[in-house]
């Protein structure tokens, strides 16, 4: 697959400002700062037929009913650095979701693994019957 990150997707994303939640002191009524990244999957120039497919498949969550990928931002005062870390996000979700997870080969435990194992269980077992009372009976 050819690297999410060095794609130009900022003609395709659609931001959206709104006041955000939490602390923010005097600003917090009157300024804009929350950022609302939207990106519609399908129409999208930029990813092949497979990575949308891909896409819509591990991203199912957070894609709503239009369509549109969705990413929040608040964390931050500033509306420009909630836009950055918007786009960040946005792009390691692409990644993550486009990249192939390696096919896992089934292995067997080490016979040193096993013995060492053993050997634990013995101990606690051997150490829980020592504290146990035994009377003269």
């Amino acid at each position: 697959m050819i690297n999410i990150g060095a794609r130009d997707f900022e003609r395709e994303l659609q931001f959206q400002a709104s006041r955000s939640g939490g602390a923010g002191g005097q600003n917090v009524n009157k300024v804009n700062s929350k950022v609302e990244l939207r990106f519609h999957v399908e129409n999208s120039e930029l990813l092949t037929e497979e990575e949308k497919a891909l896409v819509l498949e591990k991203l199912a969550n957070r894609i709503n009913g239009e369509g549109y990928l969705q990413v929040v931002c608040q964390t931050e005062r500033s509306q420009f650095k909630n836009k950055e870390l918007c786009v960040e996000r946005f792009k390691e979700l692409l990644r993550q979701a486009t990249t192939r997870q390696k096919k896992r080969t089934a292995t067997k435990a080490t016979r040193s693994s096993v013995r060492r194992r053993l050997e634990g269980k013995k101990k606690q077992a051997e150490k829980k019957s020592n504290r146990s009372f035994r009377g003269d009976f």
